[in-house]
């Protein structure tokens, strides 16, 4: 059986044809840019002088596939996106053509209608050079003397145009799968070096961000924190430093170097001092105060096999975790597609024990 996807790529069972309209002759070869888990060759052939390019790629195990085309030749090389798919997708590296294989299905909060809410940004001082960016959303109606729990995000800004994450929490607070809440949006002013272990950066996050937060809203208790990928690190690392100050933490992808499934990255600089705390984390004794703890992944991804040990430990220690691995990769899209359930059952567990 064969389904034709839109203009561009086309599924025949086991395979995904992809199909370039001839670029012009100066072309000499042209391969599918895709993540590096996707097996199968990437090179197209040319049918013929003048005639289309295709490449029949073993079907992923995956229901998305994000991918550009590269172009060489005539001295130059270029990526382009698939002039005969209009599906794209934005993400944190720029816009990809997007092919949604048979069987997903975008999350259904984002055909819901809900008041867009309230924004209001600030700069928080701590131990760093530069000053936290912070955005705060709240839902329509709500007043900053309103008692509301609070959830702190890592990457927020990303997070909010490119996983619609305040959409998310409009439309479930509307909806009433979720009490009125606040979403603290961070700005990773210097990304890699603030969300690797940074000590000075969770002082930062989890001392003055969290004071400033708590006497400008009324509320805010219990806290929330969530982020993916390095972010995801960070979220976990400041809920497991202040429990008193934090209940509840959600990571996404997180960045759980260890080197027995990563060995050395000598290219990003920090990978030292996060394989330091992640073995701290994975060897820390039972806890006394347990953390509501949700943890997803994309199933082929590298960070899965990190995801899985964090996830074990964590539970083992006592916390009350919850783990899934999704059919998507290390994408934003991905992680806006496990917002619910995942998110929403770690926020519920938090914020109805605290009201109980």
């Amino acid at each position: 059986m064969t389904r034709r996807l839109a203009l561009g790529p086309e599924v025949h069972g086991d395979r995904v044809r992809f199909t370039l309209p001839d670029p012009g002759p100066s072309v000499r070869s042209v391969a599918l840019e895709v993540h590096p888990v996707i097996r199968g060759p990437k090179e197209l052939h040319r049918l013929a002088p003048g005639c289309a390019w295709v490449l029949d790629l073993p079907r992923p195990d995956v229901q998305r596939l994000e991918y550009r085309f590269r172009l060489r030749g005539a001295g130059h090389e270029g990526l382009i996106l698939d002039p005969a798919n209009p599906g794209r997708v934005a993400t944190a590296f720029g816009e990809r053509s997007v092919l949604e294989l048979p069987g997903y299905a975008a999350p259904t909060w984002l055909g819901d209608d809900a008041p867009v809410g309230t924004f209001e940004a600030m700069m928080v001082d701590g131990e760093l050079a530069d000053p936290v960016p912070v955005t705060v959303w709240q839902p329509h109606g709500v007043s900053a003397d309103d008692p509301l729990p609070l959830l702190v995000v890592q990457d927020g800004p990303e997070y909010a145009e490119l996983a619609a994450l305040t959409r998310f929490s409009a439309a479930l607070v509307a909806g009433g799968r979720l009490p009125p809440h606040r979403l603290a949006l961070c700005q990773p002013v210097h990304r890699n070096a603030w969300y690797s272990a940074s000590v000075p950066y969770l002082r930062t996050l989890t001392g003055p961000v969290l004071d400033h937060l708590t006497h400008r809203y009324a509320g805010c208790s219990p806290i929330v924190v969530m982020g993916a990928s390095l972010g995801g690190l960070t979220a976990l690392l400041a809920a497991t430093a202040r429990r008193d100050r934090i209940a509840g933490v959600f990571a996404q992808s997180g960045s759980f170097f260890r080197r027995r499934t990563d060995g050395v990255e000598p290219t990003f600089g920090p990978y030292q001092r996060i394989t330091r705390r992640v073995g701290a984390l994975l060897r820390a004794p039972a806890t006394r105060t347990p953390l509501r703890v949700g943890i997803t992944c994309g199933a082929l991804e590298g960070n899965a096999a990190n995801n899985r040990a964090m996830a074990a430990a964590l539970a083992a220690q006592g916390h009350l975790v919850s783990h899934a691995e999704v059919p998507d990769l290390h994408n934003f899209t991905a992680w806006r597609d496990a917002l619910d359930p995942h998110l929403t059952d770690v926020l519920l567990d938090v914020w109805n024990r605290s009201a109980t």
